[in-house]
């Protein structure tokens, strides 16, 4: 049995229908989650890593897990309580969704220590910028056909979440990862502007890129997310390191392929953006 939290989301809804597909029994794990929201005939639980012994009955004959944190848990919650609670469960394996931030150091090291505290096999997964970051540009593209975003010519490679989630499915399931720590990108670095074209040629009509500035952009995301993540992301997607914007052959390592573009993100995904 493998639990997968975060199992609505970007990553976790994907990994876990590969994993179902692969034949696994999966746990499916959100704060809010129903039978709508997973395949046919997976269990799921409804539990918030805030509240650690509500993941508990969720762990019950599982050998592995997938954890995935919010922004706001990363900002107030306390990993080392959640990993208390695995570590007296039958779990003896732990996938951590942590962040390429962690390796550049411009994000706390707190999650993966914490998970490494726990005497648990681990393996962490480094993911840069995602793709589906696009989403928030959703509404605008729809009503106006515009992008509106900061530092529209600095390229990152940003990675597709159902990649992520595919690399995931392969450390979960295969022997030998523990202790590994991989970075997840995508095949190429790719700029704001240039997301916007290809959006743009996803939908088969022109989507207008429009600048903001720093501080317009800092505004908008402080709304939902927490300051020091906001200050963090802005920094890395305004002053990326060398590293940020070279495109790591883990991903491809992993999934034994290159890893998907932007644009056949746009185009799988073009739905939300009509």
């Amino acid at each position: 049995m493998i639990v997968v939290t975060g199992a609505t989301g970007n990553v976790g809804r994907p990994l876990v229908q590969t994993l179902v597909a692969a034949g696994e029994q999966v746990t499916a794990v959100a704060r809010k989650i129903s039978e709508p929201d997973v395949p046919p005939g997976v269990r799921h639980r409804q539990a918030d890593l805030a509240d650690p012994a509500s993941i508990e009955p969720a762990l019950h004959g599982a050998e592995a897990l997938f954890l995935l944190t919010s922004a706001d848990f990363m900002a107030n919650g306390d990993l080392g309580d959640v990993m208390d609670v695995v570590r007296k469960s039958d779990v003896r394996r732990v996938v951590l969704l942590s962040s390429q931030g962690v390796g550049t150091r411009r994000h706390p090291s707190g999650l993966e220590d914490a998970v490494k505290r726990s005497g648990v096999e681990w393996t962490m997964l480094r993911p840069g910028n995602f793709a589906s970051n696009a989403f928030q540009w959703a509404e605008s593209v729809r009503a106006r056909r515009v992008v509106e975003a900061p530092f529209g010519d600095v390229a990152l490679p940003a990675v597709d979440p159902a990649d992520i989630a595919a690399a995931a499915a392969v450390v979960l399931r295969e022997p030998g990862h523990g202790g590994g720590v991989y970075t997840l990108t995508g095949p190429a670095a790719i700029s704001p502007r240039q997301q916007a074209a290809a959006i743009g040629d996803a939908l088969g009509e022109p989507v207008r890129f429009v600048e903001l500035s720093r501080a317009e952009a800092r505004d908008q995301m402080l709304g939902y997310m927490p300051e020091p993540v906001v200050e963090a992301t802005l920094g890395a997607l305004g002053a990326p390191s060398a590293g940020e914007q070279q495109v790591d052959p883990d991903a491809e390592r992993l999934l034994g392929r290159p890893p998907r573009t932007f644009a056949e993100w746009a185009a799988r995904n073009v739905a939300a953006f009509r």
